[in-house]
């Protein structure tokens, strides 16, 4: 029974991976395309895009789901170098990179033979700042 349980939150850790890693690719496409450069427009980005964003990718991580027990997913987080402390999708702007990091933490493991503190598992993508796309051409060609 034992080998059993541990199998099963091995799994559950792997399924959650898996799902961080679509979740982040998900907020950082889309805070890419739909956030803005000016600064005057950092508002929104921060009062609407960011928050709807979050609200996607946490439903899709399983918070507030009947996923977040199997899962073990908790809305506290225990400090590390370099993760956020609460779960969601957090952005930094700098001046020619935006890094996106969605995080997720799980409850510590009691099981006879092995405890954890929890997992705080974090994915970190750097997206450049939005442009206009400019058409690839091989040097040397002309279009």
């Amino acid at each position: 029974m034992f080998f059993l349980f541990a199998f099963a939150k091995v799994f559950a850790l792997l399924i959650l991976m898996q799902k961080l890693e679509i979740a982040s690719f998900y907020a950082a496409r889309r805070w890419q395309l739909e956030s803005h450069r000016n600064a005057i427009h950092e508002g929104w980005d921060e009062g609407t895009l960011r928050p709807h964003i979050q609200e996607r990718v946490l439903t899709y991580l399983g918070y507030g789901t009947p996923a977040a027990k199997f899962l073990d997913l908790v809305d506290f987080c225990r400090q590390t170098a370099n993760c956020p402390s609460k779960p969601g999708v957090t952005v930094q702007r700098t001046q020619v990179w935006n890094v996106v990091t969605v995080t997720a933490c799980t409850k510590p493991l009691q099981m006879p033979f092995y405890k954890t503190t929890g997992f705080v598992v974090c994915s970190t993508k750097y997206v450049p700042n939005r442009d206009r796309p400019i058409a690839f051409v091989l040097p040397g060609i002309s279009p």
